[in-house]
């Protein structure tokens, strides 16, 4: 299993455009509907890969517990489907439907938003403030398969807490580890 590392980009970095197809609901969906009112997070996924896999559930709890709070949540596959038929867009709806997803499952067909957020990785999480810069990038939590931690999501719920409570996030953050994205030819 491939470990590749986030790209660690520049905090204040303000948050990429974009409309893409959400699987879930065959609608396009932008950034701006997608932005919540205290933060927004960004999470680069897919359905196959194993780091994944061991952090789908933990996701999901979070994206319940602070959607509520007034984060907006998506999900972003960009991998290429031609490669890796597993996460083609309809398979992407399954996938969605079997975890209960309750966030947008976007589908980055041509590959042009994972490279505009220098995504490198699955899961790769990205938080932005109310004004869609960046605040926290990097890793859910220690866990990973296999290191007997289980995932709990502690370095993005600390990041998502300190706003809720308006602390500066820290800026020590830890790049997050997974698959490779599958990039096109």
């Amino acid at each position: 299993m491939a470990r590749t590392a986030s790209n660690m980009i520049e905090l204040g970095t303000k948050a990429p455009d974009f409309k893409l197809m959400d699987t879930i609901t065959d609608h396009l969906i932008s950034l701006d509907e997608i932005k919540g009112e205290r933060g927004t997070v960004i999470m680069f996924l897919c359905n196959h890969c194993p780091f994944v896999k061991h952090v789908n559930e933990e996701i999901v709890h979070i994206a319940n517990e602070y959607r509520q709070l007034g984060f907006g949540f998506a999900g972003i596959m960009s991998n290429d489907v031609k490669q890796y038929p597993e996460d083609h867009p309809d398979k992407m709806k399954e996938h969605a439907a079997k975890h209960q997803y309750s966030f947008p499952y976007l589908y980055d067909g041509t590959q042009e938003i994972a490279k505009a957020y220098d995504a490198a990785c699955t899961p790769d999480f990205y938080l932005f403030d109310d004004e869609l810069k960046l605040i926290y990038r990097g890793q859910l939590d220690n866990s990973r398969p296999g290191n007997g931690i289980h995932p709990n999501g502690r370095d993005l719920r600390e990041a998502m807490d300190a706003v809720l409570n308006n602390r500066k996030v820290s800026e020590d953050q830890k790049p997050s580890i997974g698959c490779n994205i599958k990039w096109k030819g």
